[in-house]
């Protein structure tokens, strides 16, 4: 079981390959179906079987709400290994790429809005009117100013988020819907991805600082 920053998969796939792995090879990593698939041939050409798979959740514990979806023809031969775990695996059928077009799909919502209020936080920062956003956010989209803030908490993981943001973009691209939304995701997460060893959560002023590519106001 593969379980990686994505932008590592396919060399992690190629190493377990090259070792002449013949087993069930399942990799449970963000990526889009495209690199799915593209793992899937390196595991099989070297005489393994693949399983596509897709980790929505936090660790898992006992009464814990986390699933391992599973996808292609050994899916369901794989579920059935986690039955007496607290990890639920959810099989999908044999479309060797579904699970991770599943993953791209969620991800999507969950890291692109974060990677979204991060940025208009930034933007409205910028331009001097944060605190009349905040305002009005209160009065017309309460809980929003809140998840902004919990946006910032995404910073200390953002160098693998980026990676992730670039998969999404594939995914969107090859079904031929705009992939701009997931590429500028990316980007913003690229900027955080010094503050991946910062202890703790980092504050918002300095996450929203890192965000924008200027500091001063346009114009100025």
């Amino acid at each position: 079981m593969s379980v990686c920053p994505p932008h590592a998969a396919v060399q992690v796939a190629g190493t377990v390959a090259a070792l002449g792995f013949r087993g069930i090879y399942v990799d449970a990593n963000a990526v889009a179906p495209t690199t799915a698939r593209a793992l899937g041939a390196v595991v099989e050409q070297a005489g393994g079987r693949f399983v596509d798979g897709d980790l929505i959740g936090g660790p898992v514990r006992p009464g814990g709400a986390t699933r391992l979806y599973l996808s292609g023809p050994a899916a369901g031969e794989v579920a059935l290994l986690f039955a007496p775990t607290d990890l639920e695996a959810v099989a999908l059928g044999d479309d060797v790429a579904a699970a991770s077009a599943l993953k791209m799909c969620y991800a999507a919502w969950t890291k692109g809005t974060s990677a979204l209020l991060l940025a208009v936080r930034a933007a409205a920062g910028a331009y001097g009117v944060e605190a009349a956003l905040l305002a009005e956010w209160d009065r017309t989209q309460p809980g929003l100013a809140a998840r902004s803030q919990a946006a910032a908490g995404t910073a200390g993981k953002a160098w693998r988020f980026a990676g992730e943001m670039d998969q999404v973009a594939a995914c969107f691209a090859e079904v031929g819907l705009p992939d701009g939304f997931a590429r500028a995701a990316a980007e913003l997460y690229r900027r955080l991805a010094p503050l991946k060893d910062v202890e703790g959560d980092p504050p918002l002023g300095e996450v929203l600082g890192r965000v924008r590519a200027r500091h001063e106001t346009p114009g100025s």
